[in-house]
């Protein structure tokens, strides 16, 4: 799934490519995309527009029309967005017409969105209903993510994918940053203590701006918008490498399931909670 690093390494490449120019056409090839708002409605609030701005909240990537019309694209699972795509390009959900440019929404699993906020309230109040504090902003410190972690029960993990409380972190950030930090995913957030809290926050920012240095991670789906890959998935540490040498001590790594999601651990690193059984 692209997260904060994939979505931040599009938008960086896409924003001098866009900024300034005319949005002439949209062209929604599937409805689901923009359900349960029908393509016209999208179409005639956005066309003719200058897109002034391409910013980025969490995981959605946001096109800042003139005259505060917003549209916030979700990649979800497997979505990416394509500059001058080849005319053969597969899963196209989307089109773009730019005064220049066309850029195509791609996605094979048909998951990602596209949604519209009219007036910068109403952006406001769709960004605060779902996602939490920036990891890479001001707002992420050590004594914030330590509040986020009191008296919960839930895995550690699990915290650090509630989007509402972290926006912009996925699995493959959650489990290189908790192995940065050496702790167990499956650790009680609650049980924490200041320190290895305040180490997984400067985990969570360190492993996530080595994503961004690699222009994100290609494991399936993900491409730059000129169709190349990102290179993160060559530098990391744990996720991935069930079985391979930690990186550390050289125990094998493990792979088991928290929060719903693939999980890998080395779990000499990163000791397994006694409260809960080995599988």
């Amino acid at each position: 799934m692209p997260e904060l690093p994939e979505v931040e390494t599009i938008r960086r490449r896409l924003a001098p490519l866009v900024e300034g120019r005319t949005l002439r056409t949209l062209e929604v090839l599937d409805p689901r995309w923009c359900a349960p708002m029908a393509p016209s409605e999208l179409r005639d609030a956005l066309e003719g527009r200058v897109v002034q701005r391409l910013s980025r909240r969490g995981k959605y990537l946001i096109w800042e029309a003139q005259d505060e019309v917003y549209l916030l694209m979700h990649l979800r699972m497997t979505g990416t967005v394509l500059y001058d795509a080849p005319p053969d390009a597969l899963y196209v959900r989307v089109r773009l017409q730019l005064d220049g440019p066309v850029l195509s929404f791609c996605d094979p699993r048909r998951f990602g969105t596209g949604e519209l906020a009219l007036g910068s309230d109403a952006l406001d109040e769709f960004l605060d209903e779902r996602l939490g504090v920036e990891p890479l902003g001001p707002g992420f410190t050590s004594e914030h993510l330590y509040l986020q972690t009191r008296k919960r029960r839930t895995p550690i993990k699990a915290l650090l994918l509630d989007q509402r409380r972290v926006a912009g972190v996925g699995n493959i950030y959650a489990n290189e940053a908790l192995f940065r930090a050496r702790i167990h995913p499956l650790r009680a957030a609650g049980a924490l203590k200041r320190p290895q809290v305040a180490a997984l926050r400067d985990a969570v920012v360190a492993s996530l701006e080595a994503g961004l240095g690699a222009g994100g991670a290609s494991i399936d789906d993900f491409r730059h918008p000129d169709g190349v890959k990102g290179a993160f998935q060559n530098e990391f540490l744990v996720h991935s490498r069930e079985g391979e040498p930690c990186t550390v001590c050289g125990t094998p790594v493990r792979k088991f399931v928290a929060a719903g999601r693939g999980t890998f651990a080395c779990e000499v690193c990163q000791r397994r909670p006694r409260a809960v059984p080995s599988t």
